[in-house]
């Protein structure tokens, strides 16, 4: 299966309890610009101009990330915006790095790239 940000975009995130295998995850990343592995998630910082632009980033990006169910770590400060998605239902309850992951990711980024960048 190839794997793009297009892919990624068109995909909806569901409940799984299965993480990814670590041989496919330069896959992900590839689609996925900027996100980096950090243990047993992925993590993107997001700079803006103000405060204002890093809340109007926050709240755009809430309406995806509950119509995903799948909520991010956030670190808020004046001009950045740290995210950090992983999947706390795979490995056992253990947690990790699954699809939805890079699902969410994708769709993060492209409300970035089209009001913030």
């Amino acid at each position: 299966m190839m794997i793009n940000t297009t892919t990624l975009l068109a995909k909806k995130s569901l409940h799984t309890e299965t993480a990814l295998d670590t041989s496919v995850l330069p896959a992900y990343f590839a689609a996925t610009p900027g996100w980096t592995q950090d243990g047993p998630r992925i993590v993107k910082t997001f700079n803006f101009k103000n405060y204002y632009e890093t809340l109007a980033f926050i709240n755009a990006i809430a309406y995806v990330i509950h119509a995903e169910d799948h909520h991010p770590e956030l670190v808020v400060t004046y001009n950045r915006c740290t995210i950090k998605f992983d999947t706390h239902t795979v490995n056992d309850g253990k947690g990790g790095i699954s699809e939805n992951d890079f699902i969410c990711a994708a769709k993060v980024d492209a409300i970035f790239q089209q009001s913030f960048s």
